[in-house]
């Protein structure tokens, strides 16, 4: 995924923190994401969602099952200030709303909806255009969290009269129950769980207008600061992509943006990253990408992502993803 938006390291220290309860070793869990130790110990840093997903990758490879347990772990404090915006909200359905404004600080890869048929509403989770092998494990993380904000929302479970899901039904689906106390459906149109339409209009514990108002401004500078990195990064990426087989540097990307490299390398620190660390993401992607092709040979992808040497490109796949370019082709 080339056009990787940004989002924050909350699921991705999940995660770690999922597998070291248990006794695991989790560090592991980040091999070819391009996330070091020392990036998880900035609270304000910003990853893309690829290198979210390499993350989520390397879990389900472990546990299928894990989108549900991490789901239940997204409560809605994890969403910083878009969470105080949603639980200084008036009613249930203000706070959805807000939070459908923003699905870049909600870190959604789904295009959600609250559809309403007249007594039930449906939220819905649908245009899922990430990686096929983890759509089951996405689908799964989404609703389950998006229940878990409504239950504390509310300060009380939220009844749901069903739940219906776009992947067909998986070995562990009685899994499902502990956060779905309703009847399931697969290989849906959509990923969605629907209740009464009067919760709408339930007033939220927690509801205080004057914190609210703050937080929604707050909310709408982020989403546009955000929004902007977004665009930025992925003009960025773009133009990498497009020079792979000889990248233009730090000096060259900057003339290329309009930029000095002074400025562009501020912009790169401040999205928690260096340009060599983005040319290796792109290089990465591209690069499994060409290896599906079973006829074209390693050197020949060496050379398209800018390899001098074919053993420099093995060392660096081996890096970027923990076994050799052949070993991953399978």
């Amino acid at each position: 995924m080339l056009h990787s938006h940004l989002t924050t390291l909350n699921a991705v220290s999940l995660i770690l923190n999922l597998f070291q309860e248990e006794g695991c070793e989790a560090m592991t869990l980040l091999d070819g994401s391009g996330i070091g130790p020392a990036d998880l110990g900035h609270s304000d840093a910003r990853i893309t969602t690829q290198q979210e997903l390499q993350v989520c990758a390397n879990a389900v490879a472990r546990r299928e099952e894990i989108g549900l347990e991490l789901g239940r772990r997204m409560h809605v404090s994890c969403y910083g200030m878009l969470g105080y915006a949603l639980l200084s909200s008036a009613t249930l359905g203000d706070a959805l709303r807000l939070a459908l404004q923003y699905p870049a600080l909600l870190g959604t890869v789904f295009t959600l909806r609250l559809v309403d048929d007249g007594r039930r509403v449906w939220l819905s989770a649908s245009d899922y255009r990430d990686a096929p092998a983890l759509a089951s494990f996405n689908s799964e993380f989404c609703m389950v969290s998006l229940k878990v904000i409504c239950d504390d929302l509310l300060g009380r479970t939220l009844p749901l009269l069903g739940a219906r899901f776009e992947h067909s039904r998986p070995g562990y689906h009685r899994l499902y129950a502990g956060a779905f106390e309703c009847p399931l459906a697969f290989e849906a149109e959509d990923s969605a769980f629907a209740f009464e339409r009067r919760w709408l209009d339930t007033p939220l514990p927690l509801a205080d207008p004057i914190t609210h108002k703050a937080m929604s401004e707050r909310c709408r500078q982020l989403n546009l600061e955000f929004t902007g990195r977004q665009a930025w990064l992925g003009r960025i990426r773009q133009l990498l992509l497009q020079q792979l087989d000889a990248a233009p540097g730090l000096e060259g990307l900057a003339r290329q943006m309009n930029c000095s490299s002074r400025t562009l390398r501020r912009h790169l620190q401040a999205l928690g990253c260096s340009y060599q660390q983005l040319l290796d993401q792109v290089r990465f992607e591209r690069a499994k990408q060409l290896l599906a092709d079973e006829h074209m040979p390693i050197y020949r992808i060496a050379e398209c992502l800018g390899f001098s040497e074919t053993a420099s490109f093995r060392h660096a796949f081996q890096r970027w993803s923990g076994v050799a370019p052949s070993h991953f082709r399978g």
